[in-house]
C-alpha cells in the first residue's frame, strides 16, 4: 500500500518542480524585459505621447508638454513603462513555457485545436493596441482638448484662459487604459471561437442571447473608456462587430465538427432522435397495454 501512495505522489512532484523551473524562467524573462524597458523609457514615453501632441498640433498649440505634479512622479512613470513593456515582451515567452508544461497532458487533436489560439490571442490583442494608439485615442484626445478656452477681450465671451497643463502620469495611466481595454476587447472572436471548439456555446445560443449581449457592451463601453460618447461609440461598434464575427467562427466550427462526425458515422440529426423517441413511447405503450390484458388474463384464471 505505501508503494502506490509513493508511485503516485512521485509524478506530482515532477510536475510541480517542472511548474517552478518554468515559473522561475518566466519571471527572469519577465525581469530581463522590464530592465530593457527601462533603460529606454523616455524614448517609449515619446513614442506613447504622439496621439496627444498630433492633436494638439491639429490646434495650433506646438508646446506638447507635460508637468510633474510630484517629485517622485517621473519615477514612477518610468517604472510603470518598465513593468507594462517588460510584460509585452517576455510574453511570447510566458506563452511558450505555459504551452510546454500543459502540451504533454493534451492529446494530439487537443493540441491541434489549442496551439492556433495561443497565436491568436496576442496577434489580436496587438491588432487591439494598435486600433486604439492609431484611430481612437487621436479622437479621444481631440475631444478632450476641445474644453479648452481662449481669454477674450473688448467683448468677448469669457476673460479666462484655460489651458492643457498634463500631469505625466495620469496621461501614462489613460494611455495604458486605452491599450489594454482594446487589447482585451479584440479577445472575444478567439475567446468564443475557443469555447465553441469546447463545445461551451453554439452560434445559435450566441445569436439568442444577442440583445443581452449589446447591454453587456454597452456597459462595458461606459467602464472602461473615459465618460465621452465618440470613445465609448467606437468601442461598442468594436466590440459588436467582433460578437458578430464570433457568431460566425462558431458557426464555421460546428459545420467543420459536423462534417467530420458524418465522415466517422457518429453523427445523429435531430430527426433520427425525434424518431427514435417516437419508437420508444411506442415500445412503452405497447408494454403497457401487455401488462394490462397480462393482469386481466390472470384474474380472470382466479
Amino acid at each position: 500500500m505505501t508503494d502506490q501512495v509513493e508511485d503516485s505522489t512521485a509524478p506530482l512532484i515532477e510536475h510541480l518542480s517542472e511548474l517552478r523551473d518554468r515559473l522561475i524562467k518566466s519571471v527572469v524573462a519577465f525581469l530581463i524585459g522590464m530592465i530593457i524597458c527601462f533603460t529606454v523609457w523616455n524614448p517609449i514615453f515619446d513614442f506613447l505621447t504622439e496621439p496627444l501632441c498630433s492633436a494638439m498640433a491639429e490646434r495650433g498649440q506646438d508646446s506638447c508638454g507635460l508637468i510633474l505634479i510630484k517629485l517622485q512622479e517621473g519615477f514612477f512613470v518610468a517604472i510603470s513603462i518598465s513593468l507594462f513593456g517588460g510584460l509585452l515582451l517576455s510574453f511570447p515567452f510566458i506563452s511558450y513555457q505555459m504551452w510546454r508544461f500543459v502540451a504533454p497532458g493534451l492529446y494530439k487533436n487537443e493540441k491541434g485545436a489549442f496551439l492556433p489560439f495561443l497565436f491568436a490571442s496576442p496577434v489580436m490583442f496587438f491588432i487591439g493596441a494598435a486600433f486604439a494608439f492609431y484611430v481612437v485615442m487621436p479622437l479621444a484626445y481631440d475631444f478632450f482638448l476641445g474644453f479648452q478656452q481662449v481669454g477674450m477681450n473688448d467683448g468677448g465671451e469669457s476673460n479666462t484662459t484655460v489651458d492643457f497643463q498634463g500631469s505625466m502620469q495620469e496621461y501614462l495611466r489613460l494611455t495604458i487604459k486605452f491599450i489594454v481595454a482594446f487589447g482585451l476587447c479584440f479577445q472575444l472572436p478567439v475567446l468564443l471561437t475557443l469555447m465553441g471548439k469546447a463545445g461551451l456555446v453554439s452560434a445559435k445560443g450566441l445569436k439568442a442571447v444577442r440583445k443581452y449581449a449589446v447591454v453587456g457592451i454597452l456597459v462595458l463601453a461606459a467602464i472602461v473608456t473615459p465618460p465621452d460618447v465618440i470613445t465609448q461609440g467606437i468601442l461598442f461598434v468594436v466590440v459588436y462587430g467582433l460578437y458578430e464575427i464570433s457568431i460566425q467562427l462558431v458557426a464555421r466550427v460546428e459545420i467543420k465538427r459536423e462534417a467530420k462526425l458524418r465522415a466517422e458515422g457518429l453523427w445523429f440529426d435531430d430527426d433520427d432522435d425525434e424518431e427514435d423517441d417516437e419508437d420508444d413511447e411506442d415500445d412503452i405503450e405497447d408494454i403497457d397495454e401487455f401488462d394490462d390484458f397480462e393482469g386481466d388474463t390472470k384474474e380472470g384464471d382466479t
